[in-house]
């Protein structure tokens, strides 16, 4: 179990570097392959929903077909979409790709991975570490997403410096990202029969992998997609794409900045267990949320470059102490054979959300006038979903 554990941790890590690597510059390489802001906030909204498809099959039957099975195939199409991203600039073969392939343009999760991972975690530790584990499992994903951003964007910027044209050095990060999908295979290989769902009896009537938590998975799965739908708007390639067309901003300045947001963020998923313990799970995710929001509507009224990234560092210093806990609830309030289903519904619920926004974002950023409006939007509607998320689950917190 102990391997099985180390196996997990390293594959998010290494997953995560990958995802922070290409975050920085996907949005600049696009940009260089000849597509428009808009075009792109296209791309990358395809990219989420065909991501959000996937991943519902896997995670929904992962755990009668195999949760050893379901990463490797989804390691395969992480390959499969740096690949084809890296060697054409087709919008209709890079859409195809952004469909079926497993590419992140905002940094963090996307694919099947996570929601198979917490549930394999969930078996393989006991229950009272769940929190605590679900926090330094993010803390690795976000050191490993702060180094990519950093390696991602100073690797780029060093390649042009050296004498590779802009593209040549941007499509180099995308090929790394394939090959990170390729070293995942590799982990994925030597994972023992443990992280498999355990036996149980059949149950017949099951929805999309659930059976008697559907109606609390349905009801979380519906804020999560409307926290999701404003994440969407804020997805780290965009976010980049915006300092860099307001602040002109080269890559490896980028990647310096979110190496510094995401050290930070990785922090406060850390803070969230001693926090949570104390005040329970559902008050954790409220009560750090709602400043962190209200800190990222301030962003694009910073009338200096170095007043918007304090902002938006101090808004990642607190911006993740909702996530382990997000996830321990969820498990904590399922049965262990709907496990794997239940992580699946919920972050599908997240990537169908998250899908939509951002052709939104890039339609904004491609206006001058309402190039910050995906702050305030994002903000604003992630305020209503922390308030919704307190009036429905209040009564029924765990700590």
């Amino acid at each position: 179990m102990s391997r099985d554990v180390d196996l997990l941790f390293s594959a998010r890590s290494i997953r995560l570097f990958a995802y922070g690597a290409l975050s920085v510059v996907l949005a600049l390489y696009l940009h260089e392959v000849g597509l428009n802001g808009t075009t792109i906030g296209l791309l990358f909204t395809l990219t989420l929903a065909g991501d959000a498809g996937i991943s519902l099959w896997i995670t929904t039957t992962a755990d009668r077909i195999g949760r050893k099975k379901m990463l490797l195939l989804g390691a395969g199409l992480m390959v499969l979409a740096g690949v084809v991203f890296s060697l054409t600039g087709n919008i209709v073969l890079l859409m195809i790709a952004a469909i079926i392939g497993v590419i992140s343009p905002s940094g963090n999760e996307i694919g099947p991975f996570l929601s198979l991972e917490q549930a394999a975690l969930s078996q393989l530790l006991p229950s009272e570490q769940r929190t605590k584990a679900f926090a330094w499992y993010n803390l690795a994903g976000s050191l490993a997403t702060a180094a990519g951003a950093l390696g991602g964007g100073w690797l780029s910027q060093g390649l042009h410096y050296a004498g590779m044209t802009v593209f040549a050095s941007y499509r180099a990060v995308v090929l790394g990202y394939a090959a990170c999908g390729g070293i995942l295979l590799v982990l994925f290989l030597f994972l023992s029969a443990a992280v498999e769902a355990e036996a149980t009896p059949v149950v017949k009537e099951r929805v999309l992998g659930l059976h008697k938590s559907k109606g609390i998975v349905m009801k979380l799965s519906a804020l999560f997609a409307l926290d999701a739908f404003a994440g969407g708007f804020i997805i780290q390639s965009m976010v980049a794409y915006w300092f860099h067309i307001k602040f002109g901003l080269e890559p490896g300045v980028l990647g310096s900045i979110f190496f510094g947001a995401n050290i930070l963020a990785g922090i406060s998923a850390l803070l969230a267990v001693p926090l949570s313990a104390r005040i329970g799970l559902i008050n954790t995710m409220v009560f750090t949320h709602i400043p962190s929001n209200v800190l990222l509507c301030l962003v694009p009224f910073m009338p200096t470059l170095g007043l918007a990234i304090a902002v938006l560092l101090v808004r990642f210093s607190i911006s993740q102490m909702d996530v382990p806990t997000r996830q321990s609830y969820t498990m904590a309030v399922v049965a262990p054979d709907e496990r794997s289903a239940a992580a699946g519904v919920t972050g599908i619920a997240r990537s169908l959300g998250a899908s939509v926004s951002p052709v939104l974002a890039g339609a904004f950023l491609a206006s001058p006038v309402l190039a910050s409006a995906p702050f305030l939007v994002a903000g604003g509607l992630k305020i209503v979903y922390d308030l919704l998320l307190y009036r429905s689950f209040k009564k029924s917190d765990v700590k």
